[in-house]
C-alpha cells in the first residue's frame, strides 16, 4: 500500500512539470535564452568598440538597435506548435504568456543593461530597459497581428526608421515618437514605451500569437 502510495506521489509530481516543460519546448525557450545571451554579449562588445564609455552619445547605437534585436529574440518564441490545443486547453493559456513575456523582458533588459553602466541620465541602463519594453511591446502586439515568425519586422522597420530619420526631429512632442533614441531620463519617451509594452504584451496574452501554417 505504501509503495502504490509513493508512486502515485511520484507520478503526480511528474505530471505537474510536465506542463511547463512542455511549454519551454513548444516555444523553444533553451533557444532564446541562449540568443538573448549571444545579443548581450555582442552589445558589451558593440559599446566598447565604439568607446561608448567615453561618451555617452556614442551609445545611442547600442541602445536603440540592442533591444531591436533582443525583441525579435523574444517576439520568434511566442509561436504557437500547437494552437487548437491551447485554444481547447481546460486551464486557460493566458498566465503562462503572461509569464513567458515578461520574464524574456525581465532577463533581455537586466542583460543588455550591462552593456551600458554609467552615465545613467543620458543613455545607460534606463534608457536600456524603456526600449527593451517599447521594442518588446511592439513585437508581441505584431506576433498577434502577423504571426511570431514575422513579429520582428514592424520594430524592425519603425526602429530603423526612427534611428536613421530623426536626427532633425525637434520639440518635446517629437520625444513621443522618437523614444528609442532619447536619454534615459525622459517622462514622454518612458510613457511611450510602456503604453507599447502594456498594450502589446496585454494583447498578446489575452489572444496568443496568430496562427501559421507550415510555411508561415
Amino acid at each position: 500500500m505504501t509503495d502504490g502510495l509513493g508512486l502515485y506521489a511520484r507520478s503526480r509530481s511528474g505530471t505537474a512539470l510536465d506542463g511547463p516543460l512542455l511549454h519551454a519546448r513548444s516555444r523553444a525557450l533553451p533557444r532564446a535564452l541562449a540568443a538573448l545571451l549571444a545579443t548581450a554579449a555582442l552589445a558589451v562588445w558593440a559599446a566598447h568598440g565604439l568607446d561608448a564609455y567615453v561618451d555617452p552619445f556614442r551609445r545611442v547605437p547600442v541602445v536603440a538597435l540592442a533591444p531591436l534585436f533582443a525583441a525579435a529574440v523574444t517576439g520568434t518564441s511566442l509561436h504557437s506548435a500547437s494552437d487548437e490545443l491551447d485554444r481547447t486547453a481546460v486551464r486557460p493559456w493566458w498566465p503562462r504568456r503572461a509569464v513567458h513575456l515578461l520574464a524574456l523582458t525581465a532577463l533581455a533588459a537586466a542583460l543588455l543593461s550591462v552593456a551600458v553602466l554609467g552615465h545613467a541620465s543620458v543613455f545607460g541602463p534606463p534608457a536600456m530597459v524603456r526600449n527593451t519594453l517599447g521594442c518588446t511591446g511592439l513585437t508581441a502586439a505584431a506576433a498577434v497581428l502577423f504571426g511570431a515568425r514575422l513579429s520582428w519586422l514592424p520594430a524592425f522597420g519603425y526602429v530603423s526608421a526612427v534611428y536613421l530619420g530623426s536626427a532633425g526631429a525637434h520639440g518635446r512632442v517629437s520625444a513621443v515618437w522618437t523614444w528609442p533614441v532619447q536619454p534615459g531620463a525622459g517622462l514622454l519617451p518612458w510613457v511611450t514605451a510602456v503604453s507599447l509594452f502594456v498594450a502589446g504584451g496585454t494583447l498578446y496574452v489575452v489572444r496568443g500569437a496568430r496562427a501559421q501554417g507550415p510555411r508561415g
